[in-house]
């Protein structure tokens, strides 16, 4: 009896020690949290199944599976039976009649979404594996009818052709830092979000693709330190704020004829088009122009055979118009688009002749994916913030805008992949409390009908430590409104007890960083942080996203004014708290929000004692066109937008402890910004750390680096709050 009360209280004792395991750097950036999730998912074409890329003993295999049984059908293809790709394949995706894939394999990446990578052409009928070309290419994709291969290699297009594996060229004026065909330049990669400018049209006949012209762009150079004796460096086009853009001609190309004709957009003057679709009826290629200062678009509709525009409709902002891929044509060349004209971005449908038939969906929430339209059942699936702006609910509704119905089981972050035949769908859920779950669920009811997926290896090793729980709530603003936050506070809370607070935040125009989702990198950090005494909390600030236009646009023409404001009004406010040290209060962001950061130090300093900025713009005026010019205009047109809430302008004002931190092979934001800020703080004669990381870009990895600098920030932490 007495073992056995021993026996007892021994299993509690180390069991309740075993639960106060801490979370470690090491553990957060080598993957020991990493989630598991279904790769490379795609839905095929003309039968109702999916394909995923999944480890098969040393090799990797593309398998497909039922989507009504979740039964798995065959292994379409293997790498093992194939020396050419026993290294790894990154990606794949079918021809138009499924009968084609197109492996990628060796990607290199080159900005944020562009990479090079060797292609291969697999023939699911005849198991032959072909090299498209023995070089690295771009953005290959099949034509629909599976004849022909459109490609990009060093700035200029080609054509594959299947049958007899000849390789043409569609352009040949390509050159670098000078033409770009069919591939977008910098600025429409990283800001329109897209790199493949061309388009198949849908009888495969014709090929629309946007020509950059970037010789009158100024250059950027940014030095490459590398392993040799001497550096050498990169040297790219990037357009600041007020300065040329690349010249933007719109082509289409006869694959019949071999011949190329240029559409007339000589009506506009330094003008951007941010996308280009071929509709439902071959004929017609729809093209997006939007002017430079992004407050006016017009939808055209480009005959393929004359060349000749039509515009269909023209929509209007006093703010930007946001740009998305939420364009479907479906039947009678009608299309479904959406748009913020009412105040929250909502789906509509259109005419072939661009008229508005009706508002599909309305109400004071948020579209935020559109996933197709069943011509069968008449209806539309989309996600949205339905559930509230941090939350995703999957719903389904009628195209003439009735009949709702909520398809989303569970309250939190859901996002779905739907079958060919809108039968079944794909859910994935997670909320901050519950790793991604995957589902195959009924695509009329919502009800799950096998789960797919539960990520149980991490909720074993989430189990290993007392995670602190992050408790989401409201703040408001200096105007009254209420702001998204979340809270996360000491396994050991003591609400007796004064606990320093460390803030991070976003804060860019529509943006979110207060979500009900699970947790990513910089949240187990946060945790580990907790986990050591401190109080971790994360403000969306006004034009942060997902809240409606008037929320999100408010901070037009005057970035990093509101939102700072918002910052140094929430800390004031949880300064407040019984439980929160108002002497020991910090911030931290990354990118704009490492802009942020460093302004709410500068221009906070009686309430924030240190910052730390990764990576910011320190001037908008070194930022790039695109971007900087939605939210303010050029620096000619608006000067005191730029300077009055620029870091760089306000260093006198440096009272706490500061750590600037960045890449000198950031691409994006320039280390530029960061050298002309040590540069005014020097002046000033302030005294600060800093930390500069040789060739490394935007997001600061590779080998140790994360490690180190995550290592870094903590100690800064420590000794500083």
């Amino acid at each position: 009896m007495r073992n056995s009360k021993f026996l007892y209280l021994f299993l509690v004792v180390t069991t309740w020690v075993y639960a106060q395991k801490q979370i470690t750097i090491d553990q957060i950036y080598r993957g020991y949290f990493r989630t598991e999730n279904l790769e490379e998912l795609q839905v095929l074409h003309k039968s109702n199944t999916y394909a995923v890329l999944e480890e098969e003993g040393s090799g990797m295999s593309i398998n497909l599976y039922d989507f009504a049984t979740r039964k798995k059908i065959e292994t379409i293809f293997g790498t093992a039976a194939f020396p050419e790709t026993k290294a790894g394949i990154d990606g794949f995706q079918f021809s138009e009649d499924d009968k084609y894939i197109l492996i990628t394999a060796g990607s290199t990446p080159i900005y944020r979404h562009s990479f090079l990578a060797r292609y291969f052409l697999y023939d699911t009928v005849s198991k032959q594996l072909t090299a498209i070309t023995q070089d690295l290419i771009q953005e290959p994709q099949l034509s629909p009818d599976g004849s022909k291969i459109c490609f990009a290699r060093e700035n200029n297009l080609y054509l594959f052709d299947v049958r007899s594996k000849a390789v043409s060229a569609i352009t040949t004026d390509g050159v670098k830092n000078k033409i770009i065909n069919g591939i977008t330049d910098w600025v429409y990669e990283e800001e329109f979000a897209f790199v493949k400018a061309y388009q198949w049209s849908t009888d495969s006949k014709t090929i629309g693709f946007i020509r950059f012209d970037e010789t009158e762009v100024p250059e950027f150079t940014m030095n490459v330190y590398g392993q040799n004796l001497y550096p050498g460096n990169e040297t790219f086009k990037y357009p600041k704020a007020g300065e040329a853009n690349a010249k933007v001609s719109l082509h289409l190309f006869d694959v019949a004829q071999q011949a190329t004709k240029k559409v007339d957009l000589s009506a506009y003057n330094d003008f951007y088009i941010p996308r280009i679709k071929w509709s439902a009826d071959a004929r017609f290629l729809s093209v997006q122009i939007l002017n430079r200062h992004q407050n006016k678009l017009d939808f055209y509709f480009v005959d393929a055979q004359t060349a000749e525009k039509k515009l269909l409709f023209s929509e209007t902002d006093k703010a930007y118009i946001d740009i998305t891929d939420n364009l479907t044509f479906i039947s009678k060349n009608r299309f479904i688009w959406s748009s913020e004209k009412d105040g929250f971005n909502h789906l509509y449908l259109y005419g072939s002749d661009g008229k508005l038939i009706n508002q599909i969906t309305q109400g004071n929430w948020e579209v935020t994916a559109y996933y197709g339209f069943d011509e069968k059942t008449k209806r539309v699936f989309y996600q949205s913030t339905e559930e509230g702006s941090i939350n995703r609910t999957i719903s389904s509704i009628g195209i003439d805008g009735k009949n709702r119905k909520k398809l989303s089981q569970q309250v939190g972050t859901n996002g779905a992949t739907f079958s060919p035949v809108f039968t079944h769908f794909i859910s994935n859920f997670h909320d901050s409390a519950t790793p991604p779950q995957v589902s195959l669920n009924d695509a009329v009811t919502g009800k799950s009908i096998q789960v797919l997926l539960r990520n149980e290896a991490l909720r074993s090793r989430v189990a290993e430590f007392k995670m602190p729980e992050k408790v989401f709530m409201t703040v408001k603003s200096a105007d009254g409104q209420d702001l998204n936050a979340w809270m996360v506070k000491p396994t050991d809370f003591d609400a007796k007890k004064k606990y320093p607070l460390f803030m991070y935040q976003y804060s860019g125009p529509g943006s979110q960083q207060v979500s009900n989702s699970w947790n990513d990198y910089d949240d187990y950090w946060f945790k580990m942080l907790a986990q050591q005494g401190y109080i971790v909390v994360c403000v969306d600030g006004r034009g942060t996203g997902f809240k409606g236009a008037a929320f999100k646009k408010c901070t037009q023409g005057d970035l990093g004014n509101l939102e700072v404001q918002d910052q140094i009004f929430a800390a004031k406010s949880l300064a407040k708290f019984d439980y929160i040290d108002a002497n020991r209060i910090g911030i931290f962001g990354w990118s704009y929000g490492g802009f942020m950061s460093a302004n709410c130090l500068l221009k906070g300093s009686d309430i924030f004692k240190m910052a730390i900025a990764v990576a910011p713009v320190t001037n908008w005026r070194f930022y790039d066109t695109i971007y900087t010019e939605r939210y303010l205009t050029t620096p000619q047109e608006n000067a005191k937008g730029y300077d009055d809430n620029s870091p760089i302008n306000f260093v006198k004002q440096l009272k706490g402890k500061f750590l600037l931190v960045h890449g000198t092979a950031d691409d994006n934001v320039h280390v530029q910004n960061s050298m002309r800020m040590i540069e005014a703080l020097v002046q000033a004669n302030k005294q600060f750390d800093w930390a500069i990381y040789p060739d490394k870009n935007h997001g600061i990895y590779g080998g140790m680096t994360r490690i180190q600098l995550y290592n870094k920030m903590t100690d800064f932490i420590k000794n500083n709050l």
